[in-house]
This record gives C-alpha cells, structure tokens and sequence, in this order.
C-alpha cells in the first residue's frame, strides 16, 4: 500500500511536511513506535539505537539525563538515529515565555541543531510555540512542536479547559506538529481526536504490552488500544530498553501498532 493510503484521512489533513516524513517512515518500517531512550550514556544510547532502528519509527530523547555529555559525543546519537532514518525527538517539555523558550533552544545543548521535533507545555502563553520556531530559524532548520494536551501521570494538572486552550493554540500555528496524549486511556485519547480533527498528530506516552501500573503514578495502557483510538504512535520506554532482549520487543510493540493501524 502507499503511504497516503495506509494513513488516509491524516496523511491528507496534515500540513506540517514532518508529519508526512513520520508517516513515511512509519509505513517504510511497520511501526508506529517512538521509541524513549532515557539512558545514562551515549554509548547505551548508541548501542541501542542500532539495536531497535528497524522496528522504530523516531528516537525520543533527554539529553539533559545523558551523564557525559558533550557535543562531541551526541554528535554520535545524532549520526546513529540518521542511519536509521529516524527523526529526534527531545522531550524538553519547554514551559517558558517565547524570548526564553528562544534561547533555551540553544545553550549547552545546542537542541536546536539536531532536534527534528520537541515537546512543549501550553501554560506559559502561546508565544512559546514561536520563540521555539524562532530557535530554529536562528539556525535556518525546520522543526515541529508537540503540546501536551494530556498526561498519563497520576493527579496531572492538565484539565480539559486546560486541553482545550492547549487544541486552540495548536491549530492557530503552523508550526505545531500535533498533540501528546494521555497513552493509558483510549477514551481520553478518543476524546481528544474528536477535538483535533485529522489536522495533526496526535502521539502517546503510558503505554505498554502488559498494561500494569509503573512507578512514581504512571500509568499504561495497551498500545493497540491507543491506536484505534486515535493515536498516531506510541512512545515506548522501559518496555523495549528494560527487557531482556530490546530488538525482539520493539518488533513486538511494531507488529501489534501496525496491526491497530490496518484495523483502523
């Protein structure tokens, strides 16, 4: 099948050319995994990229928890995700005001040099979706925003006027790739794909293959039923990188994505 007609309504819908990059790799691979590589160092980080690269769709990272950093070394992680045709994703979480959000996209990190997408709260104002644009205009790259419209957390403050405000903003800016959404409630994720529309992605946290209760109030859902509820791709941490064999568990959580998306 192409890729227009694997993804139908939202291939069309969505403007934003990384969405239609992401869809393409998704169809290219199988998979509707992002994979959450919250790893101590780049060589982990390194080894596991070529590990799972051809059963993920696009790398999530925070490079503020890698413990030896330098931009040396993540040149490494950046070099290895290409290799795989994988898009970064830094989830930064910028809640700033724009001027701020601006200049954070550069400093020690430099994430506005190798981030292809990072993720954003709504709280401080509208005006951080364009201080995070204008960090990649400084560097003349294109990039795309993800708000958080929803949490998987236990006791997040994130009401739905909260997720409304957060939708209005988003569909006023071109460079608001989509939304993230609450992985651990497929009602919640359908909620919020009824407010978006096909217009962008929606992408989900809180998943897994045995949806049991985590740590520190996460919460899972099972990533099929995520899926079908609306939900674009799935980000998955733990339940790749802490198993005991990380290539054979990303191929699971791709087949079982894949499959909700031909159900869909």
């Amino acid at each position: 099948m192409r890729t227009d007609e694997v993804w139908g309504a939202r291939w069309r819908g969505c403007a934003h050319p990384l969405s239609h990059r992401f869809m393409e790799t998704a169809a290219e691979k199988e998979t509707l995994v992002v994979l959450a590589a919250d790893l101590a160092t780049t060589e982990e980080l390194v080894q596991l990229i070529h590990q799972v690269g051809p059963h993920i769709a696009a790398l999530k990272t925070h490079v503020d928890m890698v413990e030896d950093f330098s931009r040396e070394s993540w040149q490494e992680v950046v070099d290895a995700a290409h290799s795989h045709n994988l898009m970064l994703f830094e989830d930064r979480k910028f809640a700033d005001i724009g001027r701020v959000s601006q200049t954070q996209m550069g400093g020690i990190y430099d994430i506005r040099s190798w981030a292809d997408i990072v993720t954003a709260h709504r709280v401080s104002g509208p005006d951080i979706v364009d201080g995070i644009a204008a960090g990649w205009d400084d560097v003349q790259r294109i990039g795309g925003v993800f708000l958080l419209a929803q949490m998987s957390s236990q006791g997040n403050l994130l009401s739905e006027d909260y997720t409304d405000e957060t939708i209005v903003t988003g569909a006023a800016s071109p460079h608001v790739l989509g939304y993230i959404g609450n992985g651990s409630s497929p009602d919640e994720i359908s909620s919020l794909r009824g407010k978006v529309g096909d217009g962008k992605m929606i992408w989900t946290p809180g998943v897994n293959l045995s949806a049991e209760e985590g740590v520190l109030g996460q919460r899972y859902g099972h990533p099929s039923d995520a899926i079908k509820a609306g939900s674009d791709a799935v980000i998955v941490g733990t339940g790749i990188h802490g198993s005991d064999n990380p290539a054979a568990s990303a191929k699971a959580y791709a087949d079982a994505t894949w499959a909700a998306l031909m159900s869909r």
